[in-house]
């Protein structure tokens, strides 16, 4: 299995599908897309680390961007207080010379998430952008939860809510509701109490049990329920892909930045610096 060289590889658009297990995309793209898929080892098992580890130079790409760790705000990854629990002294912005914030401009509240037509209104809303880069990527939520068809998504509410909160208190636009003392100590703890959580199984589990409906839970068990709603979503989100490849002129790729766990290994969702290949085995489809 090659490594995935995702800026060395040739392409014009490449289309990341967050959380994009490999083995779920390999059973259902070609309902959608034709081309040629491999499967290639990612350089992280979380959006954080894959963007550290892939954006280190100057890059000349438009990148529509519907995951709130990678932005335009200029905040580095490892002051970021809400979700990203890491040391990557790393920011989009410094890297990628034209960043789009879909995650708040394409975000659905009621979702909980940015849908994959936010992505498409996006780009097309930018043709001068596209046009003036070398290259485009569009970074899709789904698969990732919130699953859409529940339309109850909280923990990514949570990280948009909260990174959003950040930007405004630093522009000092927050109009001085910053919790006060309460909510400092809650910043300074928030990272060791992350760190802790994400060494227990049965914490990554409760998480997880966000997003699931408790009756397909008591019925079908963790793994099976969350299953069946993150191939429905990575459908959806093909869906809106297939739609968007047809208007695209030149090398499409579709991949993923890292996969989910369901279980292996102990693991469950995804988190930093975990490499087993529930996490790191991601598809690369050249599309024809």
């Amino acid at each position: 299995m090659d490594d995935q060289h995702f800026l060395e590889s040739e392409w014009d658009y490449c289309l990341v599908l967050d959380a994009c297990r490999y083995d779920v995309f390999s059973d259902v793209y070609d309902e959608y897309l034709d081309g040629t898929l491999e499967k290639r080892w990612s350089t992280g098992s979380s959006t954080p680390e894959w963007a550290y580890r892939t954006f280190t130079g100057e890059h000349d790409i438009a990148y529509f961007s519907g995951n709130p760790f990678i932005n335009d705000l200029g905040i580095p990854l490892n002051e970021l207080k809400w979700g990203a629990s890491c040391d990557y002294e790393w920011s989009a912005s410094d890297h990628i010379s034209d960043v789009f914030d879909v995650w708040k401009s394409g975000w659905d509240d009621d979702l909980g998430t940015v849908p994959p037509e936010s992505l498409a209104e996006a780009f097309r809303n930018n043709p001068e952008a596209v046009e003036g880069a070398e290259r485009t990527v569009i970074h899709y939520m789904q698969p990732h939860a919130p699953y859409l068809s529940r339309g109850k998504g909280q923990k990514l509410k949570q990280i948009q809510k909260g990174i959003r909160k950040q930007e405004e208190a630093e522009k000092g636009t927050d109009g001085g509701d910053d919790g006060g003392a309460l909510s400092s100590l809650g910043d300074s703890i928030r990272p060791k109490v992350e760190n802790t959580l994400e060494g227990s199984e049965l914490a990554q589990k409760a998480g997880l049990w966000l997003e699931l409906d408790p009756a397909d839970l008591v019925k079908n068990g963790t793994r099976e329920a969350a299953l069946e709603l993150y191939e429905e979503n990575l459908r959806i989100a093909l869906e809106s892909v297939a739609d968007l490849v047809e208007e695209l002129d030149g090398r499409v790729v579709v991949t993923a930045d890292h996969g989910e766990a369901f279980g292996e290994e102990g693991v469950w969702e995804h988190h930093i610096e975990t490499h087993i290949p529930a996490l790191m085995e991601v598809p690369w489809l050249e599309v024809a």
